[in-house]
C-alpha cells in the first residue's frame, strides 16, 4: 500500500504526460483524473477542447495552450515554471501526448534540463488500431502522417515499398482517397490493409481489405471521421530473407519469421530451411532456451 500511495502522488517540478480520451470519455483513468486535479497547472493542444473534457469531470485548473506553432516559446514557459516548483498535465486534443505531437520536443527539453518526466498512460489510436486491425503486431512502424510535398511523400513512399513490418498511418478524411490511390501505386493492389475511423465511439469502423478494394469502397462512400491505416508488411524475397538471417540463432530466425505474419509452425519450419536445420533440432534449440 505504501508503494502504491509513493507512486500515484503527484510531485512538485514534474512534467506529466496525460493521455486522453480517443472517443469514449469513460477511457479516461481514474489516475488521470487524479493528476489532473492536483497539478499545478495544465498545457493542452486546444484550450477550448480540453476544457470541455475538464468540466465534464468537474476539473477546475488554470490552463495554457501547447501546439505545433508556439512549441518553443511555450515550451520554455513550461520549463521555467517547473523548474520553478509547479508541476504540469500536458494532455492533447485525443490520445497519448508526445505520439506524433509536439509534446515530444517539451519532453526533450525537459530531459535536456533534468525536469523529472512521467507518463499517465490510456488511450492512443494507433495501437488501438494495431490491435484492431487482423495484422501481425509483432513488430510495426508508425509513420504519422505522410509527408505532404511531392517529393518527400514519394521518397517516404518508396522507403515503406521495402518495408516488412506492419506500417501505420494516420490521415484525414479529406485526404484518404488520394492516400489510398499513392499507396496502391507504390505498394500494390492485392497489400492488406486495415482502415480504422472513429476509433471507441458510436460509430467506429474497422474495414479489412486490400488497397484496390479500400479504393472502390471509398469511391461510393464519403470518408467521414479521423483515420488510422494499418497496412501489411511487404515480403522479403528469398535472397533477402536468406541474407537477412545471416549470423541469427535460431530464435533470433524463428522470431524474424514471427515478425513476418506467420504461425509459430510456419516460422520454424522457414528457420529450420534457412539455417540448413531439420525441423526437429530447431525445435529442440527452442526447447532448450
Amino acid at each position: 500500500m505504501m508503494n502504491e500511495e509513493i507512486k500515484n502522488k503527484t510531485e512538485d517540478g514534474t512534467l506529466y504526460l496525460v493521455a486522453t480520451p480517443i472517443g469514449n470519455l469513460s477511457d479516461l483513468s481514474e489516475r488521470a483524473l487524479k493528476v489532473l486535479s492536483e497539478v499545478s497547472f495544465i498545457a493542452a493542444e486546444d484550450t477550448r477542447n480540453s476544457l470541455r473534457l475538464l468540466t465534464h469531470f468537474g476539473i477546475s485548473k488554470p490552463m495554457l495552450s501547447y501546439h505545433e506553432h508556439n512549441r518553443r516559446e511555450r515550451g520554455e514557459e513550461i520549463a521555467a515554471r517547473l523548474e520553478s516548483g509547479e508541476s504540469c498535465a500536458l494532455i492533447t486534443d485525443a490520445g497519448t501526448p508526445a505520439i506524433s505531437d509536439p509534446g515530444e520536443d517539451l519532453v526533450a527539453l525537459c530531459a535536456a534540463r533534468g525536469i523529472p518526466v512521467t507518463s499517465v498512460p490510456g488511450a492512443c489510436a494507433m495501437i488501438t488500431a494495431l490491435t484492431l486491425s487482423g495484422l501481425p503486431t509483432a513488430r510495426f512502424t508508425f509513420e504519422g502522417f505522410l509527408p505532404v510535398t511531392k517529393k518527400e511523400r514519394r521518397e517516404r513512399l518508396e522507403l515503406l515499398a521495402a518495408e516488412t513490418k506492419t506500417i501505420l498511418l494516420h490521415e484525414a478524411p479529406h485526404k484518404l482517397r488520394a492516400t489510398l490511390a499513392d499507396l496502391e501505386k507504390t505498394l500494390g493492389g492485392d497489400r492488406r490493409i486495415a482502415l480504422c475511423r472513429e476509433l471507441t465511439k458510436r460509430n467506429e469502423e474497422i474495414l479489412r481489405t486490400t488497397l484496390s478494394e479500400a479504393i472502390a469502397y471509398y469511391e461510393e462512400r464519403e470518408p467521414r471521421g479521423e483515420y488510422v491505416l494499418v497496412l501489411e508488411g511487404g515480403r522479403l524475397s528469398k535472397r533477402s530473407s536468406d541474407s537477412a538471417l545471416d549470423g541469427m540463432t535460431t530464435e533470433a530466425a524463428v522470431a524474424h519469421y514471427l515478425g513476418e505474419g506467420m504461425s509459430r509452425n510456419e516460422a520454424i519450419k522457414a528457420a529450420a530451411k534457412a539455417l540448413g536445420l531439420s525441423r526437429n533440432e530447431v525445435y529442440d534449440r527452442m526447447k532448450n532456451n
